[in-house]
């Protein structure tokens, strides 16, 4: 992104004025070009193969969580064919030279990835809540899924479309030839700039965050609650060892995808509020750093379809074993009742 301070920081003193380095291809820039270039090779690699696999095994079986990977999948394909060859084109040429309209065009897009991926996360984990929590509000399960991953869609759309009013191309005070796509003068004072920054670290991050923390804090707190019943029923322990063995299996899976989620974009938070709190201190740390922050947020596209392959390659081995026959008391059980819908 560029960094509207860069304009703010050239200043007449009587001399020729010289480029300030970010605005000069430099390592930094190098560093950039690589990194996304492998996390697109990555990302491109492995979310068309999940995309492709769920896909074949929707045809056979229908399945809210994939179809939820499904979409997961696509809105990590949007940041690697969209946002990720946008910023190795925009690091390269340094300066952007795609014009005004492209400027607003792309910065929608580059946003909306992103925003699509974190609100599907939310529309995972909300499922996953009510189908351990409240298995009896299952009835209209299909409707609420196609209702949550419309709202995610749209959110998306919404949340997105200030980019195009934000963004533009300006040219440098002191240096004409130099144009970039900035948000460089929107804003009528910095009030209004942290205002719009908070919210977009707010509906990306810290309220879908909130919602998932709540989500699965819920569900680990009651299969602890029925673990320990279960000591005392050699009922319901029966059918523990059976949710343990086959369907705690897809919950473990959305569990990390969210862990990966909160691990890759925290560190870009946190120095995004340090910058707000305390800008003069943090733009003293190295502009690299910086950078990586956000190169280390962008690996969470990559991540997912690792975490999708490593379950399923684990559910393939342990298919091939032959499967034990359920006793009676794990058929009538309501705890297997109750679990047997996370599939």
């Amino acid at each position: 992104m560029a960094n509207n301070s860069t304009w703010e920081n050239i200043t007449g003193n009587g001399t020729e004025p010289e480029l300030e380095p970010d605005m000069k291809f430099n390592e930094g820039h190098v560093i950039a070009i690589v990194t996304y270039s492998i996390l697109m090779v990555i990302s491109a690699i492995g979310n068309s193969t999940v995309l492709v696999l769920i896909r074949r095994r929707k045809g056979n079986t229908r399945s809210r969580i994939n179809t939820m990977l499904m979409h997961l999948a696509i809105a990590d394909l949007l940041v690697t064919f969209i946002m990720m060859p946008t910023e190795i084109g925009w690091a390269a040429t340094v300066t952007w030279n795609a014009g005004d309209a492209m400027c607003r065009i792309m910065a929608f897009f580059r946003m909306f990835g992103l925003y699509l991926s974190s609100f599907v996360l939310v529309c995972i984990s909300v499922d996953r809540y009510y189908a351990v929590l409240k298995p009896l509000h299952l009835m209209d399960v299909d409707r609420r899924g196609k209702v949550m991953l419309t709202i995610a869609w749209a959110g998306s759309t919404i949340c997105s479309l200030p980019q195009m009013v934000v963004f533009h191309v300006d040219n440098h005070p002191v240096f004409t030839w130099y144009e970039q796509c900035i948000t460089y003068n929107t804003f009528p004072s910095y009030t209004h700039e942290l205002t719009y920054s908070l919210f977009g670290m707010i509906t990306m991050y810290a309220l879908p965050l909130i919602v998932i923390i709540f989500s699965y804090a819920s569900i680990i707190i009651e299969i602890y609650k029925r673990s320990r019943e279960s000591f005392t029923d050699k009922m319901r322990r029966s059918s523990l060892g059976f949710l343990g063995r086959a369907k705690i299996r897809t919950l473990k899976m959305t569990i990390i995808i969210v862990l990966v989620f909160f691990v890759c974009w925290t560190p870009y938070y946190v120095m995004s509020l340090w910058y707000w709190i305390d800008r003069p201190s943090a733009e003293k740390v190295d502009l690299r750093i910086q950078k990586c922050l956000f190169l280390f947020a962008c690996t969470n596209s990559c991540m997912n379809p690792i975490v999708y392959g490593v379950f399923n390659i684990r559910n393939r081995k342990r298919d091939r074993k032959p499967a034990r026959a359920p006793t009676i008391e794990t058929r009538v059980t309501p705890l297997f009742l109750s679990v047997k819908l996370l599939s």
